[in-house]
């Protein structure tokens, strides 16, 4: 069946959507991808937003939060109709839209996540069956509501010799490890492109680091880095899971626009060499999705700490900037389904659960 996926993360750089035909089970097949940007002013106001989720002892109804919620599902609209303009394809022709929404807090110590934006809104508004809030029945369960993606790696995955990892540099970081024998766990490893990116931006007014120049012309900071990796989180077992905001660059504060760079993308890479510690055996594929894998500085740092060459997954045909939007497709479909999306070896629920609150029209 048809469906789509949407995907908007904490780099809050914009929405992914991608449409996929797929049985939600071996079979999937791209077919049209396209991403909508946020404007400045709603960069501003879902940050606001978030900053304010922050301050919650658990999610609550705000005015602040409501309208950040009503523009984020407004976009996510524009993205569905301006995808479906793209592929030539009638609305009456998709079965589902997996929408992930936006996170504003990811709390699952505290058992709970916060993902704003109406499902049943969405699809009234695009005229298809939503399935929507993925990650709150598994945190409710005792899981940690993340990383959801590794079902879909594994389906990605599912030809190619193993062991394989799939490494996702977002705003944060998180690794699916596919044994040989089909063992499946995942987790996230540390923060990703989000330190850098606010780092970035507060130190030149640049969004990010393009390819990793700003870094790549820098110095680590072995006394600044040692003090960001002595983090008793890091040798937590997973399964684990963070939000972006649980690390901040203060630490790094006081060093040259490239130094810093350079120690937070170090940072970055260490965390993905710590990560690989906690897998039953060592890859013989990294293989990075996600807008880091655009990082060239960041790649060669990965594959320096962890002794495997980290290959961005379009090497393989796929498109590393979609697989997000096109995993919340794949999942949508296992939820009418009723197949599960989250299994005790990436989340840690009890047992697999599939996830989602379905809006039909």
């Amino acid at each position: 069946m048809l469906a789509i996926g949407l995907m908007s993360g904490t780099s809050l750089d914009g929405v992914d959507a991608a449409l996929v035909e797929t049985d939600g089970e071996g079979v999937v097949r791209p077919i049209a991808f396209r991403g909508e940007p946020y404007t400045d002013g709603a960069r501003a106001q879902l940050g606001a937003a978030t900053a304010l989720a922050l301050t919650f002892d658990r999610p609550c109804d705000d005015p602040v939060i409501s309208a950040a919620a009503d523009l984020s599902m407004r976009i996510h609209a524009q993205a569905v109709q301006g995808l479906l303009h793209d592929a030539g394809i009638d609305a009456a022709d998709v079965a589902v839209v997996g929408y992930h929404g936006q996170t504003i807090a990811h709390r699952p110590d505290r058992g709970w996540t916060w993902q704003i934006g109406d499902g049943a809104a969405l699809a009234a508004r695009v005229g298809i069956t939503v399935v929507s809030d993925f990650r709150s029945a598994d945190v409710a369960a005792g899981g940690q509501g993340a990383p959801l993606l590794p079902v879909y790696h594994a389906a990605l995955v599912r030809d190619l010799a193993g062991p394989v990892a799939v490494l996702n540099l977002g705003g944060v970081a998180n690794i699916t490890y596919v044994g040989g024998d089909g063992t499946l766990i995942a987790f996230d490893t540390g923060p990703a492109n989000g330190l850098i990116d606010s780092w970035v931006e507060a130190e030149t007014g640049a969004r990010f680091d393009a390819g990793g120049a700003l870094a790549g012309g820098g110095r680590v900071d072995g006394t600044v880095l040692d003090a960001m990796l002595d983090n008793p989180w890091f040798d937590l077992a997973p399964p684990k899971s963070l939000d972006r905001s649980d690390f901040t660059i203060q630490p790094a504060q006081g060093l040259s626009a490239a130094d810093g760079a350079a120690t937070l993308t170090a940072f970055t890479a260490a965390t993905v060499a710590l990560a690989l510690d906690h897998v039953p055996a060592r890859p013989v594929r990294l293989l990075v999705a996600g807008g880091g894998r655009h990082n060239a500085t960041m790649l060669a740092m990965i594959a320096a700490r962890t002794g495997l060459t980290a290959q961005p997954t379009d090497v393989l045909g796929w498109n590393g900037d979609a697989i997000e939007a096109e995993g919340f497709a794949y999942m949508a479909v296992r939820r009418l389904k009723g197949l599960p999306i989250s299994f005790p070896g990436t989340t840690g629920v009890p047992e697999p659960m599939t996830g989602g609150v379905v809006s039909r029209l």
